[in-house]
């Protein structure tokens, strides 16, 4: 009996710490993949969004392993901040108001406003290269081949 006893106050410490140590954090990135493993090369198991919030559950290098709604997967730390990220103006929420690129660009102080007046003060430059590889997208399995092919392997720990 006594064996059973410790037993489960074990369990219920060992789920307690476990849930101390779980977090909460938010995307800071437009879209962000979770990946089933802690690595770029890792298959994309769900996208999220700026703003969402996750559960980081686990930590391999700079990878963390994060939990939203039903889905589980890797994030690099990068794309995650500590900051609690709100969508509202005053009592309005404001989370419909604006496209997902809007508040990608205003999380990170970058807006339309302020690309104009860096174009107007750099007028030798030429943004036309720019402009068109704003508008590539590529998939990650596209991705995948073209590192594949190229013959680049992951590392053992892609901490970094």
């Amino acid at each position: 009996m006594k064996k059973m006893v410790f037993g489960l106050l074990a369990v219920g410490v060992l789920a307690l710490t476990g849930i101390a140590h779980a977090r909460t954090m938010n995307v800071q990135v437009r879209e962000g993949e979770l990946r089933n493993r802690p690595s770029f090369l890792g298959g994309v198991v769900a996208v999220v969004q700026y703003g969402d919030s996750v559960t980081v559950d686990a930590e391999q290098g700079a990878w963390r392993r994060v939990r939203i709604d039903d889905h589980e997967g890797w994030i690099h730390e990068s794309a995650l901040t500590r900051r609690r990220i709100e969508l509202r103006a005053g009592d309005q929420d404001l989370s419909g108001a604006a496209t997902q690129d809007e508040l990608a660009l205003a999380g990170r102080g970058f807006n339309a406003e302020v690309e104009g007046e860096f174009r107007s003060q750099h007028s030798e430059i030429d943004f036309t290269w720019v402009d068109f590889m704003e508008t590539l997208v590529k998939q990650p399995a596209e991705l995948v081949a073209f590192l594949e092919e190229g013959g680049v392997k992951p590392l053992e720990d892609e901490s970094e």
